[in-house]
């Protein structure tokens, strides 16, 4: 275990005016605390804040941050209380000890709600101060070194965890030999007998290819002298976990991999990367669409980097990095490479966190930006997971700006990446000058300029089209708006219907007062739960007229069933029912008579009840709490069920545009002979008639007959009153005839 003095002395190495007093203080501090607790492995726990301690300094973290890696078990695990650490180490530092224990472990065999609640703590303390993330990363690489001190069960959750949340997590923040340490130590305990083959192969590949590796090199280093350009060359190998999923992703055997090995140019100046490439390149081929230039778009986590390939001294493919100095420290310790902290004897502030401005944080900005809009638990764990496993592509707005998008990104994605606002109002796009679809997936280097339309509203279907978490957010928000305002309209309708009847005047004003007694926290909360049947009008009578009593529960039932049969007939709120798409033009939906409903778009649920409807029926429609409107043939018994909530009952009509055909829902009954072939003639009369069966059963009435319940989907009710004519006809069928409820 590192003594005290060797802590202090490594931080030395990289920091000569350490705070030794603080570092000193945190040790003993936590020392004393963990006491003689021991881990899994036997080791006293104190082992553990130290080798996390000792992993920070090898990053080169200033003296607080070592510190508070120190403590970060303090609270949770010990005596320690955060006012006892505020007093001995200052309130800031102890927030950020405090932020660590706040940290719940993400425990993927626990609800995905409880594990999306988790994550939000951890990018919120993370949005706060960068150095959270560094211990925790630091805290998660130590125990996955020391995972096979613990049970089989929980290894493999805590590694599954690390390779779904914390390596993704640091490869978006740029800390790339994090990441690659984490996926190594994951792989060998999600797919240990993966992880020892492709170990082995590339062992024997390595041993194979000692040769060749050093002359490339030796090729190289000469080519940068005869071109004066000074720079280093190293080799390096792909990682198992990098090759084993190239070789699922690709479906690759592992001889067809080209690129295992690779090199990496490190010079001092970008102008030199830029010479470097040049000789290079004037010396070999390049291999065609195998060129990338990080260093004048970096990646979104900061990265800069030249990446090409060429054919070799010995006509083998060779992949080549070149960057500079810098630019490998970013690469490697990522938002730790900008840790450049001023001496404030040992205090903690946010001034001197990383800056705000790096590619790494705009990202982390904008899944902040998610969590605060209001994301139920389930999409944001969705959303994020999209965002951290996603490669990118980079285009253009026609004023220059970068954009960065995951790969196979659409137009709809890049509308919701400049604003919500432009998403929310596009209805196409140009790409390079072209108007191209929605849907088209764009490419490195494009040019996509939105059109849009105030009219607009994102349709529910772009949800499965569109990559990134934002825009699948902002649609599913704008389809629930829509949904909520349709349902907020309707509920203004049924209490003016309410209010009518008990000769008041409906007015939205007269809610305000009354909110509390229905537990809602707004007037349109009031109207989309009446709306969605949530909240019946008599309720809202009641609260906002304390007096008021419902005539109809003391009616008799024949004056009940003469008010049904007014209410069917007469009632204020009038629906259309349109085929699939949009009301027509010069619909009543489209001149603003009546209220649409969009069954495709979302807007307003719409289905039919299990014995269907057609057109040519008269239908009426009841509203299902949480579930909008369920179409009924007016004959339906299944209506009596309602007739003590009049408020539910919805009059509509059939807006069917005759150039776009559409079947439509009945039930049959059918009675047929029991004898071998009377199904298939049944079935055939149906196929001749061009209806279309949905689903049939059957039950044995009587030893020579049987009956059919059959769901069908036919034009109108003509069709239908035609198929059963022709049904009764045929000398199989006793009977047929249609079922209402």
């Amino acid at each position: 275990m590192m003594r005290q003095y060797e802590l202090v002395e490594r931080v030395q190495r990289y920091k000569p005016d350490v705070n030794e007093a603080l570092l000193n203080k945190a040790y003993v501090y936590a020392m004393q605390k963990h006491g003689h607790q021991k881990r899994a492995s036997g080791d006293p726990y104190f082992s553990h804040p130290l080798e996390v301690a000792a992993i920070l300094t090898d990053m080169h973290m200033d003296e607080a941050t070592i510190a508070v890696a120190l403590l970060h078990d303090t609270i949770e695990d010990t005596s320690a209380t955060r006012q006892e650490i505020d007093e001995l180490f200052g309130p800031d530092l102890g927030k950020l000890v405090e932020g660590l224990t706040k940290l719940k472990k993400l425990d993927l065999v626990s609800k995905k709600a409880e594990q999306a609640e988790n994550l939000r703590k951890l990018l919120l303390a993370i949005s706060e101060d960068v150095r959270v993330l560094l211990v925790k990363l630091a805290d998660r690489l130590h125990n996955m070194r020391t995972l096979n001190h613990m049970r089989e069960d929980k290894r493999l959750r805590i590694a599954e965890e690390t390779m779904d949340i914390y390596a993704p997590l640091a490869g978006r923040m740029g800390m790339q030999g994090m990441r690659e340490e984490l996926e190594e130590l994951a792989f060998q305990y999600i797919n240990p007998e993966a992880y020892r083959t492709v170990t082995e192969r590339l062992a024997e590949v390595s041993e194979r290819n000692k040769g060749v590796i050093a002359e490339i090199e030796n090729s190289l280093s000469e080519l940068f002298t005869k071109y004066s350009i000074k720079a280093t060359v190293t080799s390096r190998q792909k990682k198992p976990w990098s090759v084993f999923r190239k070789m699922e992703a690709k479906a690759l055997s592992f001889e067809q991999l080209s690129d295992i090995f690779g090199f990496r140019v490190i010079v001092d100046t970008v102008e030199q990367c830029y010479l470097a490439l040049g000789a290079i390149h004037t010396t070999w081929s390049m291999v065609p669409g195998r060129f990338k230039d990080y260093i004048s778009t970096p990646k979104q986590n900061d990265y800069r980097s030249i990446h090409t390939t060429i054919v070799g001294p010995s006509r083998q493919r060779i992949e080549l990095q070149i960057r500079t100095r810098e630019m490998n420290k970013v690469a490697e310790y990522g938002v730790a490479a900008h840790a450049l902290y001023k001496d404030t004897g040992g205090k903690v502030s946010a001034s001197h966190s990383i800056s705000k401005e790096t590619n790494a944080y705009a990202w982390l900005r904008r899944t902040i930006e998610q969590l605060a809009e209001g994301d139920n638990p389930e999409d944001f764990l969705e959303n994020t997971k999209l965002e951290l496993f996603q490669d990118q592509v980079f285009c253009f707005t026609p004023k220059g700006m970068l954009i960065a998008l995951p790969r196979k990104a659409t137009p709809i994605d890049f509308a919701y990446a400049v604003h919500t606002d432009v998403g929310d109002t596009c209805v196409g796009a140009k790409i390079n000058g072209r108007i191209m679809p929605l849907m088209t997936e764009l490419k490195n280097g494009d040019e996509v300029e939105i059109i849009r339309s105030k009219a607009q509203v994102p349709p529910a279907a772009w949800e499965s089209i569109v990559v990134t978490g934002k825009a699948r957010s902002a649609i599913r928000r704008a389809t629930k708006n829509a949904i909520r305002k349709q349902y907020s309209g309707l509920g203004v309708r049924i209490l003016e219907r309410a209010f009518e009847r008990a000769d008041k005047t409906f007015s939205k004003d007269v809610l305000k007062p009354v909110l509390h007694r229905l537990a809602r926290k707004d007037i349109e909360d009031v109207l989309a739960s009446v709306g969605r049947g949530e909240l019946s009008s008599t309720d809202v009578m009641k609260a906002v007229y304390p007096d008021f009593k419902d005539e109809r529960v003391t009616q008799a039932p024949k004056q009940r069933e003469e008010g049904w049969s007014k209410i069917r007939n007469a009632a204020g709120m009038l629906f259309q029912i349109p085929g699939r798409g949009s009301p027509r033009k010069g619909s009543r939906a489209a001149t603003g008579g009546a209220v649409p409903i969009r069954g495709v778009r979302g807007d307003l649920p719409v289905r039919f009840a299990p014995e269907g409807a057609v057109p040519g029926d008269r239908i009426v429609g009841i509203m299902q709490p949480g579930s909008g409107i369920t179409i009924y043939p007016i004959q339906s018994p299944s209506l009596t069920a309602f007739d003590d909530q009049p408020e539910r009952w919805v009059d509509v009509r059939w807006d069917i545009d005759e150039e776009t055909k559409e079947r439509f829902p009945a039930r049959i009954s059918v009675i047929a002979i029991n004898a071998p072939g009377s199904l298939a003639e049944i079935a055939q009369v149906i196929a001749e008639n061009d209806a279309n069966i949905h689903t049939l059963s059957m039950v044995r009435t009587a030893p020579d007959f049987t009956e059919m319940l059959i769901d069908l989907e036919v034009w109108d009710l003509k069709h239908l009153n035609r198929l059963l004519s022709q049904l009764k006809e045929n000398s199989s069928v006793s009977d047929a005839k249609r079922v209402n409820g």
